[in-house]
């Protein structure tokens, strides 16, 4: 869990600089900063998702996976916990795009390869090199996003300590179904996932797409995988 909690740090800090210097940093440099951040999150998406082998991998968790996000909602209970923090907090004071910024935060900060490897490389191997390599970039992203959408970003510090750090200590227990195919067909969906936050990010899709109903489908390659070699070995 060491790892978690250094990410956070950083998140937090990075956070504390873009809102104490939010005033000073003019709201052009800013926009474009955001945009920046948003095509570099489309290419991390892009780099994971073509590392896969196997596309209807990809089809069938992320149609199964966005199913299940819709029926439990999870869009709405991330941003009912960002309006349940904003009101019992800020009660209406300088809120501004808290549930934006709180929202946005969590899905870039915990989705994608280098969550998904990091967290089990750490919890697995005690190799913590990939976490802390994000937390430099993650640095970067809250002090931009802070900047720009406010108080809500450093909020998704907790976001990180339940997404990743659940990651990090079911890796122990999950290790024997994580072989090297698994870990990239999860990154692989998870690079889906942050291409649908990059198009968000920059507002090419005139609704917004709720992503974070999508996150069910990282998980579903543990159970496809298996599934998927199982029905090739009797087909053969």
């Amino acid at each position: 869990m060491l790892a978690v909690f250094v990410n956070m740090a950083t998140v937090l800090l990075g956070s504390a600089i873009g809102i104490l210097f939010r005033k000073k940093i003019r709201e052009n440099i800013v926009s474009a900063v955001i945009c920046a951040l948003a095509l570099v999150t489309i290419l991390i998406g892009i780099t994971s998702a073509i590392d896969t082998a196997d596309i209807l991998c990809i089809i069938i968790c992320m149609a199964l996976g966005t199913i299940i996000g819709e029926l439990i909602r999870i869009d709405d209970a991330i941003e009912g916990a960002g309006d349940f923090i904003k009101s019992k907090l800020l009660k209406g004071k300088g809120s501004g795009r808290f549930t934006e910024g709180f929202i946005t935060a969590c899905i870039v900060f915990c989705v994608g390869s280098m969550t998904i490897m990091g967290s089990f490389e750490a919890g697995i191997n005690s190799d913590y090199s990939i976490i802390f390599a994000k937390s430099a970039l993650d640095f970067v992203s809250a002090t931009m996003f802070a900047a720009a959408m406010g108080l809500g970003v450093p909020f998704s510090a907790l976001f990180i300590l339940v997404f990743q750090g659940g990651l990090t200590l079911l890796a122990g227990v999950l290790s024997p179904y994580l072989s090297p195919v698994v870990v990239t067909e999860m990154s692989a969906v998870g690079g889906v996932i942050l291409m649908g936050m990059g198009i968000n990010m920059l507002e090419l899709s005139p609704k917004r797409i709720k992503v974070a109903n999508m996150l069910p489908a990282v998980f579903l390659p543990i159970a496809y995988i298996p599934i998927a070699q199982f029905i090739s070995n009797i087909i053969k």
